[in-house]
């Protein structure tokens, strides 16, 4: 092949931040983008975020006056959108607007003073799910299959046991992997092992596989994501030591059973995913951010800043990530 075009093809495989002003300080983990103009953001002090412009601006949504920490939003569409927020108790809970955040209905409150909700994602309009941290060593999953009208726990005999002081980090929204209609993986951590849950029937039951992922009371799977039913990949690491990549990376080819620990990360990443159609995979954190275009298997550092959280539009090659006081930047290939 001709070295031009070997060269040009290398720059456009390249991936480049270009920041954006979101007008908030808030720390902002979650982000939802539905396409190249419309995505949605959350964070600390009850932020919730919207752009209609592709990030040109971001328009600050009233939602409640409560003070709250919304750690996860998830799109359905420009329209549609469900946000989450974590806290013990009745701080953990989920609204729902299907206005473009005009007005927004609150979906759950949790009734448990030990509850502590993490992180949600959705198949479809309809089918959902939602991890929080163990309660009693049970592992809590709560399901919809209506919008989030009604949530219900996944019985105890449907789940494995937790181990002690297992949960989901709330630190992307991005702990929940979801594929076609009814297989989905959630990642865990801040035990003595990084373990991953999965189901193939849309939720009713589970199965657990350990990871070789290093688990501890700061440490562990921060993110997961499948490209198909058999590829996924899953990152974390320590959060109190950004700097550091120490078996924070591995990956799977059947579908979650086993998992094999790869290097190539260059710090603490709390959010992985691929690039829509593509063996390509981003990685970040609040330090950087790396990619991978062979399935997780070599990496290659991104320059530029780091962020909390990242989320591609559907179907294309550009997304969104945001972070500590109120940072937003575009991704693009």
């Amino acid at each position: 092949m001709n070295s031009a075009i070997i060269t040009f093809l290398l720059v456009m495989t390249v991936p480049q931040w270009t920041l954006q002003t979101s007008g908030v300080n808030a720390r902002l983990r979650g982000i939802s983008a539905v396409n190249r103009r419309v995505a949605w953001a959350s964070g600390s002090g009850s932020t919730v975020l919207r752009t209609e412009d592709g990030g040109a601006s971001w328009k600050k949504i009233t939602l409640t006056s409560d003070k709250l920490d919304f750690r996860d939003v998830d799109a359905i569409d420009e329209q549609t959108a469900h946000v989450l927020s974590i806290g013990n108790g009745d701080a953990s809970r989920i609204y729902k607007t299907t206005d473009g955040g005009i007005t927004w209905k609150l979906q759950f409150r949790s009734d448990d003073p030990k509850a502590f909700l993490d992180a949600m994602s959705f198949w479809d309009a309809d089918h959902g799910l939602v991890i929080g941290d163990s309660v009693d060593r049970q592992i809590d999953i709560l399901m919809t299959a209506d919008g989030g009208q009604h949530w219900t726990r996944v019985p105890p005999d449907k789940l494995p046991p937790a181990q002690d002081n297992e949960g989901a980090f709330a630190a992307s929204g991005t702990n929940i992997a979801v594929y076609g209609h009814n297989h989905a993986w959630i990642g865990l951590g801040a035990a003595a092992h990084s373990r991953v849950l999965r189901t193939t029937d849309g939720g009713r039951s589970w199965k657990v596989s350990e990871t070789p992922v290093k688990s501890g009371q700061s440490s562990g799977i921060f993110s997961i994501t499948f490209r198909d039913a058999s590829h996924g990949v899953i990152v974390g690491g320590d959060y109190q030591k950004e700097q550091e990549a120490v078996d924070n990376l591995a990956i799977t080819s059947d579908g979650g059973q086993t998992w094999k620990l790869v290097k190539g990360l260059t710090g603490f990443r709390s959010v992985v995913t691929y690039v829509p159609g593509t063996r390509t995979l981003v990685a970040i954190g609040p330090a950087g951010s790396d990619y991978s275009v062979d399935d997780g298997h070599t990496w290659t550092q991104i320059a530029g800043p780091g962020f909390d959280t990242f989320s591609f539009a559907r179907g294309e090659r550009l997304g969104w990530g945001a972070g500590a006081r109120g940072a937003i930047g575009r991704l693009t290939f």
